[in-house]
């Protein structure tokens, strides 16, 4: 039976949410229902919610949660009481994307019948196939991944999109190698598992580049060998001294700024890469000469969520962290009710945090 459960809900973008009471429909085949531990608040929540990228309202956000599997639909072999992440990323496990190992680019997605209803029975958006800023989600069993019993919630969550976005484009997407000079570009809670991820990939050099002196010193705490000011006039003057005559093989770009983006060519050597991470606005461009491209081989391409694969990279990110190499606990700046979201969210909009969490 449909149950009624409470979440924050988006009726205006730009407005505060209102916490409310909504209904929720049952698990139906394939699908799996969590009751949320804990979800993390994302930028790109931030960003969806001030209408940087369209969508229908009324929706409900979220979609970097961790919980405990209540209800399974037909063909999941998921059991009750199985701890797990819930992500965005939904995979059909069949198109061409899936079938070799790449389902963050699933492009084979069949629709839902309408999850999420107001108390009239209006239809209300289950936004980024996962609507966690709930107490409880019914999801499609591939976005979901176990965790075991010995990761707390709180920091799991996190393993749900910041931190697989990051490390995943370090070491899945761009194959950062021994001996490889990274910058990262935007020390925040992606940008500092960018750095993460070089790190254990054995980067020789990695370089942060941000606007804040705090998050320049926390990027020396997450593993980066160096710091660059972002505001550091023709910054790849003092990136060729900081790396002894050389430009850098990666640049990552973990921030959503026009501005990052315009300088990260020019922290490159000769065949390095620059990595879209960062989520800009809708209609915001940049100018490239493709002549550069072409005569120093150098590249740019995306990111998106650290193109993992969800039951492979989440069990090994929860052991890298139960060894201790793995930073998860560190990532979380405060914890929240869901009451407070508002208060949450505007703390991390003040850019000083690195992840807020509401606790359930």
């Amino acid at each position: 039976m449909p149950k009624t459960i409470r979440a924050a809900v988006c009726h205006t973008h730009g407005a505060p949410l209102i916490v409310e009471e909504i209904t929720l429909r049952d698990a139906g085949p394939g699908e799996v229902e969590v009751t949320l531990d804990a979800v993390a608040i994302c930028h790109s929540d931030i960003s969806y919610m001030e209408g940087a990228w369209g969508g229908d309202l009324p929706a409900v956000y979220g979609h970097e949660a961790a919980g405990r599997v209540t209800a399974v639909g037909d063909g999941v072999a998921l059991k009750l009481g199985d701890r797990v992440i819930v992500t965005l990323a939904k995979s059909c496990g069949q198109c061409p994307s899936c079938a070799s190992a790449q389902p963050m680019y699933c492009g084979g997605n069949r629709p839902e019948a309408q999850v999420l209803t107001t108390s009239d029975g209006g239809p209300i958006v289950k936004a980024m196939n996962c609507g966690a800023f709930a107490e409880v989600v019914v999801v499609d069993a591939s976005q979901t991944a176990p965790i075991g019993d010995d990761i707390p919630s709180d920091v799991a969550c996190l393993l749900a999109c910041g931190v697989p976005t990051g490390v995943g484009a370090a070491i899945n997407t761009a194959k950062v190698k021994p001996g490889d000079k990274v910058v990262v570009i935007g020390a925040g809670g992606v940008g500092l598992n960018a750095i993460q991820g070089a790190r254990i990939a054995g980067a020789a050099r990695i370089v942060a580049m941000d606007l804040e002196e705090k998050k320049l010193a926390d990027a020396l705490e997450f593993g980066a060998t160096d710091t660059l000011p972002a505001q550091t006039q023709k910054p790849w003057v003092a990136l060729e001294k900081i790396l002894g005559g050389t430009l850098a093989d990666h640049v990552f770009v973990s921030v959503g700024a026009i501005p990052a983006y315009e300088v990260a060519l020019r922290l490159l050597a000769p065949r390095g890469t620059a990595y879209a991470v960062g989520m800009t606005h809708n209609g915001e461009t940049t100018p490239y000469e493709p002549v550069i491209f072409a005569a120093t081989g150098q590249g740019i391409r995306g990111s998106f969520l650290g193109e993992i694969v969800l039951k492979r990279d989440i069990p090994w990110m929860v052991d890298l962290y139960s060894q201790g190499r793995l930073k998860l606990d560190e990532l979380v700046s405060a914890r929240w009710s869901l009451d407070q979201i508002n208060e949450a969210i505007a703390d991390t909009n003040s850019g000083q945090a690195r992840r807020n969490v509401i606790t359930f």
